[in-house]
């Protein structure tokens, strides 16, 4: 089971890591969110998100290998994962490039409720 939960924690920390490359400037955020990055405060803000993406991304990843951390990282998964499916969904008429990253954290929210899952089983055991 514990496996499961490190597994669960890595892929969600994968999906997590991805928008990390929107650091490198505007033309990667355009090329991951179909989008134009062009007005530099816009660029400033998504390349600040990348950045925070990426903490988040590496923390799961650690966590996955650290089992003290694993509810934390749990806790902070879901919040992210929930809040952009909530929003993306409240929103609609998102683009192609938008509805991939749905596509990604619907799987990452699947590997969370499998790993939760596994965290509680072994718990309890």
């Amino acid at each position: 089971m514990r496996y499961l939960v490190s597994a669960s924690l890595i892929l969600a920390g994968i999906i997590h890591l991805l928008p990390l490359s929107g650091l490198l400037g505007a033309e990667r955020l355009a090329a991951l969110y179909g989008l134009e990055f062009s007005e530099p405060s816009l660029s400033i803000l998504m390349r600040h998100r990348a950045v925070l993406f990426g903490l988040l991304g590496a923390f799961l990843v650690v966590a996955a290998f650290r089992p003290a951390l694993q509810p934390l990282a749990f806790i902070a998964a879901f919040v992210s994962v929930v809040l952009f499916l909530l929003l993306a969904w409240s929103s609609g008429g998102y683009n192609a490039q938008i509805g991939r990253v749905v596509a990604a954290d619907l799987v990452a929210l699947v590997a969370l409720v499998i790993g939760t899952a596994a965290y509680v089983m072994n718990t309890n055991h």
